[in-house]
């Protein structure tokens, strides 16, 4: 069931499914959140926003609005669909 990354858990990884449209949609493919790449939620700063998700080999620090743009599915433990 598809959610979208700000609902991750800390240390889940999912792939990206798609984004939403909005004023963000280019900049967010511009660092690399585009469908089929996997990401993972690393940790979230106390106050909740803004929260470090891992994409390709890089940290991405988004707030809790611009994670609620991408859609992603859940990988099992095995690291599948």
């Amino acid at each position: 069931m598809p959610k979208t990354a700000d609902q991750l858990q800390n240390g889940e990884t999912a792939v990206i499914a798609s984004l939403h449209e909005g004023d963000f949609l280019l900049r967010l493919a511009e660092m690399g959140c585009v469908p089929g790449t996997r990401i993972r939620r690393e940790y979230q700063a106390p106050g909740g926003d803004p929260i470090a998700f891992r994409v390709d080999t890089y940290l991405l620090g988004l707030r809790l609005d611009e994670a609620q743009l991408i859609e992603v599915l859940p990988l099992d433990e095995g690291g599948t669909l």
